[in-house]
């Protein structure tokens, strides 16, 4: 604890609040320490701690509709394999996500699957001076670890090719939380497919919805009493679908009639809405799949070279986008 102490810059007093969560001290002086205990490999005491056969799952989306296909795949491999899990939810915000990382570390899980914040660069550091293995699920970064997740950007290109191919100019993007790999992904995938279509893009047509029903609720809204309210819009995940609907319900606009609508991710009850919803399905279960693959690779072989696995995604075709599926399409 005192070479904790003189790395991070605080007392022994301190550090001892941050190991043993006897008081609370300020986020930037935990994560300090943290980091620093990560740095010289320090091991707390985890009496009654897992015994190095439990995969820690450090997530933010716990209540999302597609978390439980994605924790199906994690559970189905990690039991064929004999582990068992370990869940912690980061709110998608990096001191609560080292926190996270900490809880699971110390209790000698075997190896992190992590869908990352914007911010995962503590989290992360603080598991490579623990020598536990991460995997990052869904979401990526710029780091040296496995990673596996969909194809965001040309996915969203076909969505935006469909639309153009019925006609439509004005067309607007909810986008989801600012700074994650999949957000940035999304956005470039529709940005590069409306120049290819010679779309001209302004200063609204691509409006964060917050990752959050409510907020894509507020910016569907506020898109759809514009000046110029767009034709379509395309929603960067499912909760800026379910938010979407809601506003084109509580302003009486009619889809596809008044406003064409698809999105990226797919949902159990996508095609119960009406109309039924067209979308990019992501392959979820396999995600979670392969990130206990990737980590069970890595445990069994820690020096191997990273591996970045990107999988692809499926065109459902529905009514939303104001056309029926052909026969044989997915749908």
């Amino acid at each position: 604890m005192a070479d904790i102490a003189r790395l991070s810059g605080v007392s022994v007093t301190t550090v001892s609040h941050v190991i043993n969560r006897t008081r609370a001290v300020r986020e930037e002086t935990e994560a300090a320490v943290l980091a620093a205990a990560g740095q010289l490999g320090y091991q707390a005491s985890a009496a009654g701690g897992a015994s190095g056969r439990v995969l820690g799952v450090a997530s933010s989306a716990f209540s999302n509709p597609s978390f439980g296909d994605l924790l199906h795949g994690i559970e189905q491999v990690a039991t064929r394999n004999g582990y068992s899990l370990l869940l912690s939810d980061t709110h998608d915000d990096a001191s609560t996500e080292l926190r996270a990382m900490t809880e699971l570390i110390d209790n000698r899980v075997a190896a992190v699957l992590l869908a990352p914040s914007p911010t995962p660069a503590a989290a992360l550091a603080y598991a490579k001076g623990r020598g536990v293995p991460v995997v990052l699920l869904d979401r990526k970064a710029d780091a040296d670890v496995d990673q596996v997740g969909s194809d965001n950007s040309d996915s969203v290109g076909v969505l935006l090719d469909h639309l153009a191919g019925l006609g439509h100019t004005r067309i607007a993007m909810i986008s989801g939380m600012p700074g994650l790999s999949t957000t940035e992904e999304r956005i470039e995938g529709f940005r590069r497919a409306a120049a290819r279509h010679g779309i001209t893009l302004n200063e609204g047509s691509v409006v964060s919805g917050q990752g959050a029903d409510e907020g894509s609720e507020a910016t569907m809204i506020r898109l759809m009493t514009s000046a110029h309210p767009p034709t379509a819009v395309v929603t960067g995940n499912n909760r800026a679908t379910i938010g979407a609907m809601r506003a084109t319900r509580q302003l009486g606009i009619e889809v596809p009639r008044d406003v064409a609508l698809v999105g990226y991710d797919d949902f159990d009850w996508a095609d119960l809405f009406h109309p039924r919803l067209t979308v990019i399905a992501q392959p979820t279960t396999q995600i979670g799949e392969s990130a206990v693959d990737l980590a069970i690779a890595r445990i069994l072989d820690p020096d191997r070279s990273p591996r970045r696995l990107t999988l692809a995604t499926t065109f459902v075709h529905r009514e939303s986008c104001g056309c029926h599926p052909a026969p044989g399409e997915a749908g």
